[in-house]
């Protein structure tokens, strides 16, 4: 196991909606998580370790969900991003190696990768990828990876907790209480469809809260289900449509059994969608054209994502999709042991999501975008290495504009903590993601957008 340290354990903790709560309250001068406080608009169901969110007070109308999907599948489909997190701290020396720099055998004499080791990166001859992501090179040879090898902000927060809120709000301002993504949704979404913004977790993604239209968060598409006592069967169906039913005739109710109602019914409509995701008689849920990777030790990352391509095969309402990737890259400790494994299924799957894409002819309206709170010392400390500063960011799809952006700074002018320096901005990936990729102006969005590069992400 990675010793991570405290303050990891603590931004995990403190990130998990609970039932009726939202999210925990935090201490007095630390950034609340976005989506913290909404919890008078939220609405969470737990059933067997899933979870089902629906945050945002849009009323439904009818069948406008239904209405929502057949239009989709009836003209060309929207953009889509997914954001996969690798949370820790990826080390991004080790992920693209300097395998021939003497500073990194001299900064790094027990982790350094051995010279020669893994796919020579073809954009900076001074790099090569860790072997564990040879998935990833593979699409980097096919242009369809853009590489962001030192991804950060000016005067770098160390902390797993702040950092992270930065990356989520899409500033670095401590009190922005909605998700850089939310606040996307909230300007083009619909009160109709909480899929628009889906974080395939056990509870909402910060970067998706938003504040007026509705997101949900859902464990996993092929067990989703909801659990009461002594019911089952066609009683069970019987209750849950009723529900739905009910919860739509209190729309012009009181305030909390207006809120209660819209939650009802808008689980009533996830539920309806994700039907036919759900096994039946031991026969599987979807089937899927490419093979994905399989791993009892990390988890179902592998198969979330091949679920997510039966949904956007099958027209679902989709924009945005969170989703964590298996692994704690809090290395502190065990680096050599803990980072080859959950990094290797990550980029397997990865691989496998977009050959599954390309099979169903979803590749050219699907963007992958690969992100961490911060890289990690350039200079190990025995056994791991510790917070650092620049780390690295992945975009990765057919339509990717397949170069680097920003340079590798070296190890020879590592900033005062001895991290590597960052050579682009996140906010202005944002910017770019936002304008390039989903068709909509940054500003208002992101804050200081008007005085943020903007980086080529897409072709």
């Amino acid at each position: 196991m990675a010793h991570h340290c405290r303050d990891f354990s603590r931004t995990e903790r403190l990130r998990a909606a609970v039932a009726g709560a939202g999210l925990p309250a935090v201490e007095a001068g630390t950034p609340a998580p976005a989506g913290t406080g909404l919890s008078r608009r939220a609405f969470l169901l737990r059933s067997a370790g899933l979870a089902l969110s629906v945050y945002g007070a849009g009323k439904l109308s009818g069948a406008a969900v239904e209405e929502a999907v057949a239009a989709q599948a009836a003209g060309p489909g929207a953009p889509v991003i997914v954001q996969v997190f690798l949370a820790g701290g990826v080390d991004s020396v080790s992920f693209l190696a300097p395998t021939e720099d003497d500073a990194y055998r001299r900064l790094r004499p027990r982790l350094a990768l051995p010279p020669g080791s893994g796919t020579p990166f073809t954009e900076d001859p001074r790099l090569r990828w860790h072997p564990s992501a040879a998935a990833i090179a593979d699409l980097h040879g096919e242009g369809k990876v853009s590489v962001l090898p030192a991804v950060g902000y000016a005067q770098p927060d160390q902390s797993h907790f702040v950092s992270r809120h930065y990356y989520e709000v899409g500033g670095l301002e401590a009190k922005l209480s909605t998700g850089w993504l939310g606040r996307y949704l909230d300007r083009v979404g619909t009160p109709e469809n909480p899929l628009q913004g889906l974080a395939l977790d056990n509870s909402l993604a910060p970067a998706l809260a938003s504040a007026r239209v509705p997101v949900a968060a859902v464990a996993s598409p092929a067990e989703y289900d909801f659990w009461a006592r002594d019911v089952w069967g066609d009683v069970e169906a019987l209750m849950l449509e009723t529900s739905a039913r009910i919860g739509g005739g209190h729309a012009r109710s009181d305030r909390a059994l207006r809120q209660a109602g819209r939650a009802a019914l808008q689980a009533g409509r996830l539920r309806t969608q994700l039907a036919p995701f759900r096994p039946a008689d031991d026969a599987p849920a979807f089937s899927s054209p490419v093979a994905y990777p399989t791993s009892e030790e990390y988890g179902e990352f592998p198969q979330r994502l091949a679920a997510l391509a039966a949904m956007l095969s099958a027209g679902l309402p989709l924009r945005c999709v969170t989703i964590t990737a298996p692994g704690d890259y809090d290395t502190h400790a065990n680096q050599q042991e803990v980072l080859a494994g959950p990094l290797k299924l990550t980029c397997d799957a990865l691989a496998a999501f977009q050959r599954d894409l390309e099979a169903r002819g979803l590749a050219d309206r699907v963007l992958l975008h690969v992100w961490s709170e911060f890289g990690r010392r350039a200079e190990e400390n025995s056994e791991g290495t510790d917070h650092g500063a620049a780390g690295l960011g992945l975009v990765i799809g057919a339509r990717a504009a397949g170069a680097m952006v920003g340079e590798f700074p070296g190890l020879a002018q590592l900033d005062a903590d001895g991290n590597l320096r960052a050579t682009s901005d996140f906010r202005g990936v944002y910017a770019s993601l936002l304008e390039q990729w989903l068709g909509t102006a940054a500003d208002g969005i992101i804050p200081d957008a008007g005085r943020l590069a903007r980086p080529r992400l897409v072709r």
